[in-house]
């Protein structure tokens, strides 16, 4: 009965569930209220139901769907498109050479000239520097490119979407098509339109390699695309460096560079790695219009280009505020080569066919390098020289034209000018192309006849009025320049004077072969007149002809064949290909008749028409010339170092007023040779001694009245030929 009475311990399964069978925060082990029921029989028999949605309209079903659609549709397209790019990417990365194969990309190769001393002061073709990466051109020029061309270059994957949409932006905002100017296009992209998106240049299906080139430049929606899968392609195949390094080398600079290591060869005389932050800038601003932007063009308007850059160079963080300023107020400058573009003249002519076979020259596959005998001090005293004669003594607005040969007595050509603009090329070259009537300047060689067959200087030729019968043309009668005759006067004295009928008779006297034989020996090529007026220069000649054959004489009688080129060799070649093809040849005349022979022209110099060539305290020798109506004048003279021919006319052959060939290009020879000697230990003309017979100064045997107008003419034209 005890037991009955005592509390029961509650079960295990009571202390289990009786949190929860229990009422809220009673006790568990205490009974429930009566009037609750237990939870269990509560919920007994029903089941509790979800709210039912409400239906949704027809249209949001039908959004619902469209958009439904368009999602499957663009995701499914957009594997599509991907799985076609990846296979076209796949495509052009199998067909991508190696690297080594893409940096020199030229057509053509390159011939260098360098002057006498070792100097390169020309360039031809397509010069290349050689081989460069992004890793060893200088950092300032890896950073201006990068700077000017493609600032997130490091960070895209070849394709710039950013820069694309900022392109069409512009060109529409400016008026033109989307695709029209600005491109937009990345550092891939424009390496790979360099190489012409792996299409090379095939003679046979392009008319010619400038509209190879133009096809690879055009744009259109299909070659940029075709261009955009080429620089994916690109991006998976080489490193960033590399696709730099591509571009660096094979990007057009101007000048005739092709490469940065070029351009900084022709315009700084430096390597790629030793550009300042100046120079790379101006090098980085050809990228964008490097013909225009040349600094051998427009060297102020290059420089403008640079600052712009130095500037983007200093909001990307590769330059200070400092270094900016100093740079941008210390702007690059050209090399003395590029600044005096010496020898344009000359170079073109080294690179004639005559001179040059054309697999060596203007169509060379391989890089050339060629020494020739130019110099350039003696080149810049020539083009100053022929300068400061326009400058001072020539009419303003005058068109005559001038040019200029300077040779040693071997025929090595030390200096060349073509025209009076001095800084060009590929332009009309009037000392090697122009052949022009000679004039008096053709009298030697019937003197240098007669004296070689034993004629002496003072022997005496009777000047008088002479009329010839010529079969054909009936009957000529020359006359002197100044319409007076002499009587009898010695060779040297008509030589000197350039009186016309004594130099007819002697040829006449000696034959006219012979002096046809004399003169073509001495290097004059062209076709030589039949006629007697063979002695008066009726013939054509070129300058550089005549100053050849006049360095004959000045060597003593021998033939010259005037040269420029002394080695070519390629490329990292020690072994030269060509040597030398000119110089000294066989005899013409006796050493006797030829120093006969100076003597007597260094009387012209001295005391007869070529007068204005004196050069003080050197022994000058050499003949005036002027032919018909006045419209070539000549002037080839010599000291015991060099032989210098000018000749003036108009290409047009108008007649020059007032000038004869001892006026103004005797005053330019005085010019060139008094710039060319300066400095120089004068020394003798080859020696000779005269004998005299006759020493007398002959009298006009008539002499026609002249009013004053006709005296001043006379003292205008500057007195005999």
């Amino acid at each position: 009965m005890r037991d009955s009475k005592k509390k029961r311990s509650p079960l295990v399964a009571d202390n289990r569930y009786g949190a929860k069978r229990s009422g809220r925060g009673k006790p568990a082990g205490k009974a429930p209220a009566k009037s609750a029921k237990p939870a269990s029989k509560a919920k007994r028999g029903t089941t509790r139901r979800k709210p039912t949605p409400k239906k949704r309209s027809l249209l949001g079903r039908l959004w619902a769907w469209f958009w439904g659609l368009v999602w499957t549709i663009t995701w499914r397209v957009a594997m599509v498109v991907a799985t076609i790019i990846g296979l076209a990417v796949g495509y052009q990365y199998v067909l991508l050479p190696d690297l080594d194969a893409l940096l020199d990309g030229r057509a053509q190769g390159s011939v260098t000239l360098m002057d006498r001393n070792g100097d390169v002061f020309a360039w031809r073709g397509d010069q290349f520097g050689g081989v460069v990466t992004a890793s060893s051109v200088s950092p300032h020029l890896k950073n201006a490119v990068v700077a000017t061309e493609d600032k997130r270059f490091y960070n895209h994957f070849g394709v710039s979407p950013r820069g694309v949409a900022s392109a069409v932006r512009i060109n529409l905002r400016e008026g033109r098509g989307p695709l029209q100017g600005h491109g937009g296009s990345t550092i891939t992209q424009q390496t790979a339109k360099l190489l012409c998106l792996g299409v090379e240049f095939d003679k046979d299906q392009w008319k010619s390699e400038a509209a190879y080139v133009a096809d690879c430049r055009r744009t259109s929606m299909t070659r940029k695309i075709t261009e955009a899968i080429y620089a994916l392609a690109m991006e998976v195949k080489y490193s960033k460096d590399e696709i730099l390094s591509i571009y660096l080398n094979r990007a057009y600079m101007g000048g005739g560079a092709y490469g940065v290591e070029a351009a900084g060869q022709v315009y700084f005389g430096k390597n790629a790695a030793e550009l300042s932050p100046a120079e790379s800038a101006m090098i980085a601003g050809l990228l964008t219009a490097p013909t225009r932007l040349a600094p051998t063009n427009n060297l102020e308007r290059s420089q403008d280009r640079a600052a712009t850059i130095l500037r983007l160079m200093n909001e990307q963080g590769y330059l200070s505020n400092e270094q900016t300023l100093f740079w941008q107020e210390n702007p690059a400058t050209l090399s003395e080569a590029a600044q005096a573009k010496a020898g344009g003249y000359f170079a073109d002519w080294i690179m004639r066919p005559e001179n040059l076979p054309d697999f060596l020259g203007q169509k060379t596959t391989e890089d050339v390098i060629i020494q020739t005998t130019l110099d350039q001090r003696i080149q810049t005293a020539a083009e100053e020289g022929l300068q400061w004669v326009f400058e001072n003594n020539v009419r303003k607005g005058s068109e005559a034209q001038a040019a200029v040969v300077v040779m040693s007595a071997d025929g090595a050509v030390r200096a060349m000018i073509g025209g009076r603009q001095t800084k060009v090329s590929g332009a009309f070259n009037r000392a090697v192309q122009a052949k022009r009537q000679t004039g008096s300047a053709f009298k030697p060689f019937v003197y240098g006849t007669a004296l070689d067959l034993g004629y002496s200087h003072n022997d005496l030729v009777e000047d008088a009025p002479l009329c010839m019968n010529i079969p054909g043309s009936g009957e000529w009668c020359p006359r002197n320049y100044t319409n007076e005759y002499y009587g009898d006067v010695t060779l040297e004295w008509a030589l000197a004077n350039s009186l016309n009928i004594p130099a007819v008779k002697i040829s006449e006297s000696v034959g006219r072969d012979n002096v046809r034989k004399v003169a073509a020996d001495f290097g004059i090529e062209s076709d030589l007149a039949d006629g007697p007026a063979l002695a008066l220069g009726a013939s054509e000649s070129s300058l550089l002809e005549m100053t050849g054959a006049y360095a004959g004489i000045l060597n003593g009688g021998s033939s010259v064949t005037p040269y420029g080129l002394v080695e070519l060799r390629l490329q990292g070649e020690d072994e030269p290909m060509m040597g030398t093809a000119g110089g000294i040849g066989e005899r013409v005349i006796t050493e006797g008749a030829a120093r006969e022979l100076i003597y007597m022209m260094s009387k012209v110099v001295s005391e007869g028409s070529g007068t204005r060539a004196q050069l003080p305290g050197w022994e000058v020798a050499g003949k005036t010339g002027t032919t018909s109506a006045a419209k070539d004048a000549w002037f080839i003279g010599f000291t015991a170092d060099y032989v210098t021919g000018v000749w003036m006319g108009y290409d047009d052959n108008t007649p020059l007023t007032g000038v004869t060939g001892g006026g103004l290009p005797a005053e330019i020879w005085k010019q060139v040779m008094t710039r060319v000697s300066d400095g120089e230990i004068p020394r003798a003309l080859p020696g000779f001694t005269p004998s005299r017979n006759a020493n007398r100064v002959p009298e006009p045997v008539r002499n026609n009245r002249e009013n004053v107008l006709e005296q001043l003419l006379r003292g205008i034209l500057g007195g005999r030929n």
